[in-house]
Parts: C-alpha cells; structure tokens; sequence
C-alpha cells in the first residue's frame, strides 16, 4: 500500500547533468515514504536525462519537454502534486538528511504555521555547507526596502497558502518568480524562521541566474511597485520607522522598545525544537503576529 504524501517536491532543471544527480539523491536518499517528488526536465541536451531514467520508479512523475521558462516548469510540476506541504528544489542545490522529516513534524507540530524557511546555507564541492547565516525579514522588512534574496530551497508552505494565492508562480517573470511569489505569501501570512538547516544553495560557473542580475532586480523591483500598493498609510509608517532605525543605533532602540511591548507588530516569528515536550514550537511570543 502506497503512503499518502505528505510532502510534494519538485525540481525543475535544465541542463544541469553535472549538479542534478547530487540534488535528486538528496531529496530520494532519505528514504521518507511520504514524499511526492517530481521533475520537470525542459528538454536538456545533457546526460540529464538518463539520470532521471536511472530514478523513475521512485518518481511520481517526470518529463523532458521545452517549456516556456523556469516559471512554467515549476507550474507544470506543481500541478501534478497533491501533497499537504511544498516545496521546490533547483537542480544543483541540496537538501540535508533531515530535510523532509523534520519540516513535516513542523507542519504536523504547529498547525498555525504556513510558511516557513530554514537558516540559510551555501554549498560549493560535495553538500558540506560552507556558509550559514541567518537573516530575518518580515514584511516590514521588504516595505523599508531590505527585499533582496530570500533563500528558494529552504522554503516549505502549506497548499492552503499557494491555493489562496493564485496556486502558480508568475510565468512573465524569467528570474525573480519565487521572489514575487514571496511577496504574495507575505499579504496573508508570516515567514516563520527555524532554528535549523534545510536546504544549500551550490555556487558554481553554469548557475542560472549568473550574468542576470540586473534583470532580476528589475523584475524584483516591478513586483515590490505592486506589492507597496497593497499596503496603507499604517503600514507604511511602520516601515519607514524600520527604515529610518536600521543603523546599529536603531536597532538597539528597536530591541528596547520590543522588550516594552510596544512594537508587537515588528516580528520575525521563530520555530525552536523543545527538548523536553520533545516537539517543534514557536518561540516566546512569537506567535502573536500570525495573521
């Protein structure tokens, strides 16, 4: 009898034979038996795809067409999952061993929680992380202006959220469709941080976004235009006081007034392992700014 997925993956890729077989053992290698995971190949002319051959039985599906971008191959991948938890994982980048496990007892343990990310961690030879830095941001973070890079593969959402926000990323946009799908996440939750590792992003010569930053930034910045409009008066006032306090200074005034209480709203929620309930919880006050 076939489990019932909790868990459904997908990894687009393009060319990418030398990088792809690392990032499919993986997700495959840990063996969690509720997983969903699917790849969407888009026509590579590389070994590619005789390494997807050599795992699909233990896919719930895979293809090699063209497509029409990154975007669209994840849309198509998605759209053959049904798991309660998503996520996507390019092909050159890792998850750990714990990965899936862990952020399904997360989901399973807060079920108030719908969007997570891990503490971000970067990889180069093997998967041994070379550098792990955490960085909290929340939506008043994004309106003061710090919206850059969120870390992709360390992200997992629930399907209740990517259903409510349009169930797809933005296909018109060639290289910041997570980031804009980022941006709709934040209009109806909060990116709840944990206190582990979950996936590596891998810096090498053939990455897909290498020599295309400003085009990023440009689609980063149109979609940060629309997101602003969202949001009122209020809102922006508050993100202007992040502004405005984000020297050293600042945020030493910030912690002052958050340990008074008076700025519940500016929260960056984190998700700690409780040792004695033996459990995932969301850390002292954290919860209070859920929406």
């Amino acid at each position: 009898m076939t489990a019932t997925p909790k868990i459904s993956i997908v990894t687009p890729s393009y060319n990418q034979g030398e990088y792809l077989e690392a990032t499919i053992k993986s997700v495959l290698d840990q063996a969690y038996e509720g997983l969903e995971y699917v790849i969407v190949d888009a026509g590579s002319s590389d070994r590619s795809v005789d390494i997807i051959r050599h795992y699909e039985k233990r896919l719930a599906y895979w293809v090699s067409e063209p497509d029409a971008g990154h975007a669209d191959g994840i849309n198509k991948g998605f759209a053959r999952t049904h798991a309660g938890i998503m996520g996507w994982i390019n092909s050159s980048d890792v998850y750990y061993p714990w990965t899936l496990k862990t952020v399904v007892r997360i989901f399973e343990d807060l079920p108030e929680v719908k969007w997570i990310s891990g503490i971000p961690t970067i990889v180069s030879d093997g998967a041994v992380p070379k550098r792990i830095k955490a960085d909290h941001r929340n939506q008043y973070d994004f309106l003061s202006g710090r919206y850059n890079w969120l870390q992709q593969e360390s992200m997992f959402w629930r399907r209740g959220l990517w259903d409510e926000v349009g169930g797809k990323l933005n296909a018109n946009l060639k290289y910041a469709c997570d980031f804009e799908l980022w941006l709709r996440f934040f209009r109806k939750t909060s990116l709840c941080y944990v206190d582990t590792i979950l996936a590596g992003f891998r810096t090498h010569e053939n990455q897909r976004g290498a020599g295309a930053v400003d085009v990023y930034r440009a689609e980063a910045a149109q979609a940060f235009a629309g997101f602003r409009r969202f949001y009122g008066n209020r809102d922006r006032l508050r993100a202007n006081f992040i502004r405005l306090t984000n020297g050293r200074q600042g945020r030493l005034f910030r912690a002052l007034l958050r340990h008074f209480g008076l700025i519940r709203w500016y929260a960056h929620p984190q998700i700690l392992f409780d040792f004695e309930e033996k459990r995932w919880v969301l850390a002292k006050d954290s919860g209070a700014d859920l929406f």
